[in-house]
């Protein structure tokens, strides 16, 4: 992977978090406070539509399978270590929504970040393995 890719997907992952961080903290109440319906459809959509985002880019850059798991991490660090400190800050960096919507707010992100990188781990794990031999 070369280093103009490995900033481009750390930049990507910064934008990617803010923008997802700025719609959820105008949405949230709308997402995870109205309805359980509401917030299990984009528990299940969101996670797919994020991933699929991700994936996208990786093909597009033509990064090599062996290198998606590290490729991938530097996309979803950023966010990761920027929703640690929305969480522990969840009242005030998310004023618009309950403090007690930060535990379904963290799950949902988790499973985000979650099916992401568990994606991209696959098929680096596929890539490396090479064929069996005996």
């Amino acid at each position: 992977m070369r280093m103009h890719d490995k900033l481009l997907f750390l930049l990507f992952g910064v934008a990617f978090w803010v923008i997802g961080t700025i719609l959820y903290g105008l949405r949230g109440p709308h997402v995870f406070e109205s309805t359980s319906q509401r917030y299990w459809i984009n528990f299940m959509l969101t996670p797919v539509f994020t991933a699929a985002v991700c994936v996208v880019l990786l093909w597009w850059r033509h990064v090599p399978a062996a290198e998606w798991g590290s490729a991938s991490l530097l996309i979803a660090l950023p966010g990761m270590f920027g929703e640690a400190a929305i969480l522990s800050r969840f009242a005030t960096l998310m004023p618009r929504m309950r403090l007690e919507t930060a535990g379904k707010y963290g799950a949902f992100l988790f499973a985000s970040y979650a099916v992401f990188l568990t994606i991209a781990e696959i098929v680096t794990v596929r890539a490396s393995s090479g064929p069996i031999t005996r």
